[in-house]
C-alpha cells in the first residue's frame, strides 16, 4: 500500500494563512509610514503654508468696509523639537482708500449751533515711502458762538474757511511685540486766514488729527487680526518683528506684517492639518 500523508488540520481550517500574513505585514508597514510622515515634514526646511485671502469686515460709524488679509508661514529652522516659523501677513487697504472721505466725514462732521462746525469735503490716503501713509484731508470749518444781545439770543460766526491738511502716519510695533501703533506727524496746512493757526495749535487740530489716526489704526488692527487669519495653534506664539505700509502699485495701499513663531512638532502637524482645509470667511 502506498503511504500518503494526511494534510495538516490547521491548513485545512486556514487555507489562506500566507496571504493573510502578507496583508497584515503590508498594513503594518503602511501604518508605520503614515506615522513617520509628520516627523519627516517637521524636518523639512522648505515646509510652508499659504494663508488664503480672508475677508474681514470693518464697521466705522455706520460705514461698512472690507479688509482683505492673506499671507504665508514658512519653516526658518529646526532646533531639536522646536520649529521656528517665519510669518508674513498682508492687509489690503484698498477699500479704506476708496471710502476714506465718507468714513472721515462720519467720524468728524459736526454741526453745533454754538460751537464748532466741521464738514469733510474730500480725503485721500496714499503710500508715503519708505514705510508710512499720508492722509490728505480737505475740510470746511466754522466756529460759532451764542451771545445775548439786547435781551435776545443770537448766533455769531467767529471764524470760518476751507483748509487742506496732511497727516503722515508711521506704523511701529509695541514693546510687547503683539500690538501695532501709528505715530502721527502733522504736515503742511493750507487754510483761509487764521484758520491754519487754529488747526495747527488749537484743540480742533488735535481732534482732527486724533480721529484720522484712530480711523486708520482701526483698519490696520483689523487687517492684522491674528484671530481672523491664523489657526489657534499659531496665534498665541506669534512675535511681531516689523510692520510697514507699502505701495502695491498705482498708489494701492498695502500693510505688511512680519513675525515669527516657535512651534512644537505636534503644533506644526496641527497647523498642517488646518491648512488642508479652506480658512473661514470672517
Amino acid at each position: 500500500m502506498k503511504n500518503t500523508s494526511l494534510p495538516d488540520a490547521s491548513a485545512l481550517r486556514h487555507p489562506n494563512v500566507p496571504q493573510q500574513l502578507s496583508k497584515f505585514v503590508a498594513a503594518s508597514l503602511i501604518s508605520l509610514l503614515v506615522l513617520a510622515v509628520p516627523a519627516l515634514r517637521a524636518n523639512d526646511p522648505k515646509l510652508s503654508f499659504k494663508i488664503p485671502p480672508v475677508n474681514i469686515p470693518l464697521h466705522i460709524k455706520g460705514q461698512e468696509l472690507n479688509i482683505v488679509a492673506s499671507g504665508a508661514i514658512s519653516m526658518a529652522r529646526k532646533d531639536h523639537d522646536l520649529n521656528e516659523m517665519n510669518l508674513s501677513l498682508n492687509a489690503d487697504l484698498a477699500d479704506l482708500q476708496k471710502n476714506i472721505g465718507p468714513v472721515l466725514g462720519a467720524v468728524l462732521d459736526k454741526n453745533s449751533r454754538c460751537a464748532d462746525r466741521i464738514q469733510i469735503q474730500d480725503a485721500t490716503l496714499l503710500p508715503a515711502p519708505p514705510n508710512a501713509t499720508v492722509a490728505v484731508v480737505h475740510l470746511h470749518y466754522e466756529r460759532w458762538a451764542c451771545v445775548k444781545l439786547f435781551g435776545n439770543d443770537e448766533v455769531k460766526r467767529l471764524l470760518g474757511g476751507n483748509a487742506t491738511l496732511q497727516l503722515k502716519l508711521t506704523p511701529s510695533v509695541g514693546p510687547s511685540h503683539t500690538e501695532l501703533r501709528l505715530k502721527p506727524e502733522l504736515g503742511p496746512i493750507e487754510a483761509d486766514g487764521s484758520l491754519g493757526e487754529v488747526l495747527r495749535f488749537g484743540n480742533v487740530g488735535d481732534m482732527v488729527r486724533d480721529k484720522i489716526q484712530e480711523t486708520v489704526l482701526a483698519a490696520v488692527q483689523k487687517g492684522t487680526d491674528l484671530g481672523a487669519t491664523l489657526p489657534p495653534e499659531v496665534q498665541d506664539h506669534v512675535i511681531i518683528r516689523d510692520v510697514a505700509f507699502h505701495d502695491a502699485g498705482d498708489g494701492h495701499l498695502l500693510l505688511t506684517l512680519d513675525g515669527d513663531a516657535q512651534l512644537t512638532n505636534e503644533q506644526l502637524q496641527a497647523l498642517e492639518n488646518k491648512f488642508k482645509k479652506k480658512l473661514p470667511i470672517h
